[in-house]
């Protein structure tokens, strides 16, 4: 009876970490790669060189806000300063932790940012789940002044953002949640 239990067990996990491996393979094809607001903001997993000279084709992109940091010296930090400076693009680092919370002045920093960066913009970090997910949800409160649940949904499994209190990447969540009287959602 426990073999049985162990067995079927095994075969769920092996089944679920399948369909966990589709999803994440599915984010690793396409790079991540959303529009936040079409024509103007847009989201990504870290680009390659050619997923950068692909974005400023067929998307018009002028500015990149990179979320990791000024990371010079790592391989693919200097792949895409070379990349953005070939395609003629903006590069504006923006150094950020998926793992800790941004207080009000540094979500305002970030926002400022955002605004004044050339349209249309690629918002990234690594894997474009977390922090892109936060710097999303703060443009689209903040400057497209969009609805809290519209903002909020840039911070969801859609996106790869797994939105659960036992991970680091949750204070991304509480990050926004404490923002929101700022942003002008009061009654959340």
């Amino acid at each position: 009876m426990v073999i049985r239990w162990l067995q079927r067990a095994a075969a769920s996990f092996a089944g679920l970490s399948l369909v966990f491996g589709v999803f994440l393979g599915h984010f690793q094809l396409n790079g991540n790669f959303h529009p936040v607001v079409i024509g103007e903001v847009y989201r990504s997993a870290q680009p390659t060189p050619e997923a950068l000279a692909r974005y400023v084709k067929e998307q018009g992109i002028r500015s990149v806000i990179n979320l990791r940091g000024n990371n010079a010296g790592a391989d693919w930090y200097d792949a895409e300063v070379a990349s953005a400076r070939a395609q003629g693009v903006a590069l504006y680092d923006f150094g950020m932790s998926a793992r800790k919370q941004i207080d009000q002045q540094r979500a305002q920093q970030l926002i400022d940012l955002m605004n004044k960066a050339e349209k249309p913009v690629l918002i990234h970090c690594q894997g474009g789940a977390d922090r892109s997910g936060l710097a999303s949800a703060l443009y689209l409160a903040a400057i497209a002044k969009a609805g809290e649940e519209v903002a909020e949904s840039q911070m969801s499994l859609r996106y790869g953002h797994i939105s659960l209190p036992v991970l680091a990447s949750y204070a991304m969540d509480k990050t926004f949640e404490a923002l929101e009287p700022w942003l002008g959602f009061n009654n959340s």
